[in-house]
């Protein structure tokens, strides 16, 4: 069963896919996550895409692709992709790849945010500079410090209020659309990601009719 998340940066995609991968063992592809460990890894492709980043551009959709496949192919488990696809192009390629070796996209839930929400759980973030481990100033066991490792906390340049607003901007008038893509082909259910990390996890379990 492979599922895509979507809903605006910062409404909980990644949380709730970790807490997909431990109860059902899935495959969690964050584009984000792939992104950073090839540039961290120095591959071919995490150099092109780290070039083209400080060049001030955009990835290519050709790009994207690739370091996504790389980390798909031979896989066995369901996937949940989670920031892929970001466009409809993307959709469209992701749809005729998993096409030609056998599978497709099963089901698509949007964790749905209000901008307001999501501008300020972005800006209230804080990431480990050590293990990557999220946090929120406003969480009530927030304490300034990773409370997995220790590590020191930052604040993502692309999190900043600036940047954030940017992000939301670029979500409308990139992903909406395949909101409405999947819409019509009866796969897109949407949840409520106002509700607390638990609600969140339960009415996605019963949307995708995954055993509890």
């Amino acid at each position: 069963m492979n599922i895509i998340l979507l809903g605006f940066p910062g409404a909980g995609k990644g949380t709730q896919a970790e807490k997909l991968v431990e109860k059902y063992n899935f495959k969690h592809i964050s584009t984000g996550d792939l992104i950073r460990q090839e540039i961290a890894l120095g591959t071919p492709l995490g150099k092109q895409v780290e070039a083209t980043i400080n060049s001030g551009n955009l990835a290519s959709d050709e790009l994207i692709f690739n370091i996504l496949v790389n980390a798909i192919k031979g896989e066995k488990r369901s996937i949940i992709f989670d920031g892929f696809p970001r466009t409809l192009a993307q959709a469209e390629t992701l749809d005729r790849y998993l096409a030609l070796h056998g599978s497709k996209v099963d089901g698509v839930v949007l964790i749905n945010l209000s901008g307001a929400e999501v501008l300020k759980r972005l800006t209230s973030r804080r990431v480990c500079k050590e293990c990557g481990a999220v946090f929120n100033i406003y969480a009530p066991d927030y304490t300034g410090k990773c409370t997995k490792c220790g590590g020191v906390l930052y604040t993502r340049h692309d999190d900043d209020e600036h940047s954030a607003k940017h992000r939301l901007e670029v979500f409308d008038k990139e992903t909406k659309p395949l909101i409405e893509y999947y819409t019509k082909s009866g796969l897109c259910k949407t949840v409520d990601g106002s509700k607390s990390k638990e609600e969140v996890f339960s009415e996605i379990v019963s949307v995708l009719n995954l055993s509890k």
